[in-house]
């Protein structure tokens, strides 16, 4: 399979909407609590649209079936979680990484958090970092399998996410020859 990773536009909002609800659907059928603030409606679409017009939000494609397979943001350091003493200026911060269902297992999130790598190493940053639900344990340790190392756990009484995580921008797990790696349509400039 060969993908490719473009900014996303305000067209694709109902797409990365219908994304976000299978996403919650498939999560709320495994027993999770994670995303159960479901995301609809004019509130959702204009919180797409802020972080398309920010250049925040990426499509992720199958270049082969030509359609869209995923998603996932980038953004400044969350301000609950990285503190200054992070030094949030070293990471690039990965947000709403959403693989579709039918999608899932093939490989597609680590290709894009190699991608994220990629990224910061030439932006000259030292780390990727998300933040992940406290109690997604499963996904907790899928992240770990893929390199990053649990920083903390935050708890802010209005969050339900808090654990924090990085892995060092020099770390790619799939390399050119084992896997068709995700390509930049464009670099972001964001600081």
């Amino acid at each position: 399979m060969s993908y490719t990773i473009q900014p996303a536009s305000i067209d694709d909002v109902p797409l990365l909407i219908a994304l976000r609800t299978e996403a919650e659907d498939w999560l709320q059928a495994q027993g999770s609590d994670q995303w159960s603030d479901r995301q609809t409606g004019a509130a959702a679409t204009a919180k797409w649209c802020r972080a398309i017009e920010e250049g925040y939000t990426w499509l992720i494609r199958d270049a082969v079936r030509d359609l869209t397979v995923g998603t996932v943001s980038r953004g400044p350091a969350d301000a609950d979680f990285w503190t200054a003493d992070d030094r949030p200026e070293t990471a690039l911060y990965l947000y709403k990484l959403i693989i579709d269902r039918a999608s899932a297992g093939l490989g597609i999130g680590s290709l894009v958090i190699d991608w994220a790598a990629r990224l910061a190493a030439l932006e000259g940053r030292e780390w990727v970092r998300l933040d992940c639900w406290r109690t997604a344990a499963g996904l907790q340790r899928h992240y770990q399998v893929l390199g990053f190392e649990h920083v903390r756990t935050e708890s802010p009484a209005h969050r339900k996410s808090g654990w924090l995580a990085q892995r060092p921008s020099g770390l790619v797990l799939n390399h050119q020859e084992a896997l068709q790696p995700l390509y930049l349509t464009s670099i972001p400039a964001h600081g």
